[in-house]
This record gives C-alpha cells, structure tokens and sequence, in this order.
C-alpha cells in the first residue's frame, strides 16, 4: 500500500508506520521518491494521500497534488485543513476516495481568538502606541467577567474558543447544525436565530466552515442590528463574510473591532482598506500555526491510518455531499 506524503511529515511519522505501507516521499524540490528511486507524478499511484500543511505551503505542492489526482488507485486523503472548501477536496472525493479532516489546529485558533478579544477589550493598539511616544498613561479596559459570546460553528474550534471564554466568565450562545445540548455552552440556537442574537452579543465570532448556506452570513442586515461596542472575529472562512459590508459598518462604528484571519481573496490585497482599517486586527490565515499543531495532526492520521488498515471507521471523515456542495 502506498503513502504519499511530504518528506518533512515522513521524518516525523517513520518510527512508528505499520508494516506494509510503503512511502512515496515528496520533497520542497517537487521530487517523488519511493526507496530512494524517483518516480513520476503518473506513476507513483499512491493509494493514501496524507495531505498536511508540508505538503500544501510546499513549492513542490502541484507535484503532489498532481500525483494524488492522478492516482486511479486513490482510496483516502487524510487533511490537515478543518475545511473542505478548496476545490481539491472535491476532486478527490469525485474520484471515489474518502476524505478525513483534521482539528489539531483548533488549541491554537482557540488561543488566537481570546488573544484578539483580550487584545480588543483592553485596547491593545492604544497602550503599544502610548508606549511608543513613551507616554505615562493609565488606560481603562473592559472584561471578559459578563460578556456575552456568540460563537457560529460549534466544532473543534467553536468548542475551543467557548472553554476558554467561559473560564474568564462568559456567557457563551453557541450556533451548530446539531441542536443537541453541549456542556460548553450556556444556550445553543439555530443559523435563523443570528440577527436576533446580535443585540445581546458582545462578542461574535464566525469559526464554521463555508457551506452554500453559509457564505455571507454576516452581511449588511446582520451588521446593522449588532450592539455597539461589539467585536466581531472571523477565524472560519473568508466568503463567510460580505467585506463590502464589514467595511461599511466598520466606518459607522459598529462592530468597534473586527479581528479578522481569513479573507475572501487571499493573499489579501495591497490595496485592501482592511490593511490599515482603525478598527482592524488581521492576520494572514495563520492562526492554527501554533507549536503543537503538527504533532496533533500527525496523531490523527497515524490513527486513522491503523482505522483504514483494520477496515474501521475513520475519525473527521468528511461527508461527500458537504464537500461537492461547495
């Protein structure tokens, strides 16, 4: 059974790979080698494709891609993206193979969101620039202690973001397709419940995945009825988001802040308002790029890896009608 998977990842995981996988290792160079030998993106034939952020944010990323589309022997792609809106996904799954997801990056994007929150609240751009002038100043901030969250996509990364914010005392109202009760949460509604949220919500925070129903959820109308003083985050996907509208509200003053890591054109713009925006902190879709998210992803997949070679179900499998869906 063959394994493609980035030279970078291989290293980390050869210990303690079962017998009988044999690696089909791609390196930075775009070089396919199996046992030392190179082969050709027509010929090696993977059967299992480990596709983390190695192999994605390679140069020799098209070589590796073209080697698993390629594949008429294609049975299962493991990701390292929570997502499965890159139109590669559905390719894979049009050829017949399963497709699996990863949520180790969900502790960092966790951490990310309070880090941009905290840094909203207690003015954060206001204290470094008195620091810079070397100005004496005392600033007040506001807490964490009462707010109220709304958190849209109640997975890995929702769920995340809810624990940390309840420990600093918030109110946490969270939005999944599932209704069932989660003992993270204080309330759980419905995507139609949105607008009507907002005139509580202190804090919303967009970590779902884009869907057809989600794209644009956070347009002019649900912009136009949030609280003043707001902050609104995007950690989930850039097309969940009208930018048009964010902008023009942005101008009014409500959200007070946005904290935004994902666009709908990435890399963003140069010209983009959001570059220098007053009420904008942004990132450059790196907020799962923490420490130990490779390691957690690697255990994932060396997981599912012993699921598929045992014929067991596999974890995150992803369903196929979501991801050609779009």
């Amino acid at each position: 059974m063959r394994l493609l998977i980035h030279e970078k990842a291989w290293r980390r995981v050869e210990a303690l790979m079962p017998a009988g996988v044999e690696a089909l290792t791609v390196n930075d160079a775009g070089e396919i080698l199996l046992a030392g030998q190179a082969l050709d993106a027509d010929t090696a034939q993977p059967d299992i494709v480990w596709a983390n952020a190695d192999a994605f944010f390679s140069p020799g990323v098209r070589t590796f891609m073209t080697a698993a589309l390629k594949s008429s022997a294609l049975k299962w792609v493991q990701s390292g993206a929570a997502g499965f809106d890159n139109p590669v996904f559905g390719q894979f799954i049009q050829k017949g193979a399963r497709l699996t997801t990863s949520h180790g990056q969900a502790v960092g994007m966790a951490d990310y969101v309070l880090w941009g929150v905290l840094d909203a609240l207690q003015d954060g751009a206001g204290r470094r620039s008195a620091q810079a002038a070397g100005q004496w100043e005392r600033r007040p901030f506001r807490e964490i202690e009462g707010s109220r969250w709304t958190i849209f996509g109640f997975g890995a990364i929702g769920r995340g973001v809810a624990v940390r914010a309840r420990a600093f005392g918030a109110h946490i109202t969270a939005i999944r397709r599932n209704p069932a009760l989660d003992p993270a949460a204080d309330l759980m509604a419905k995507q139609g419940d949105l607008p009507e949220l907002m005139a509580e919500t202190d804090v919303l925070v967009l970590a779902a995945p884009l869907t057809p129903e989600t794209r644009h959820v956070a347009n002019a109308g649900l912009f136009e009825r949030m609280k003043p003083g707001s902050i609104f985050v995007n950690v989930g996907r850039g097309p969940l988001v009208d930018e048009a509208a964010l902008l023009a509200a942005l101008d009014r003053g409500v959200p007070e802040r946005a904290v935004l890591d994902v666009f709908e054109t990435e890399p963003l713009p140069a010209e983009s308002r959001f570059w220098n925006h007053p009420r904008v902190t942004l990132t450059p879709h790196s907020s799962g790029i923490s420490a130990g998210n490779a390691g957690r992803n690697d255990t994932l997949f060396l997981e599912n890896l012993r699921r598929y070679l045992a014929g067991e179900a596999l974890e995150n499998q992803a369903s196929a009608a979501d991801v050609l869906a779009g």
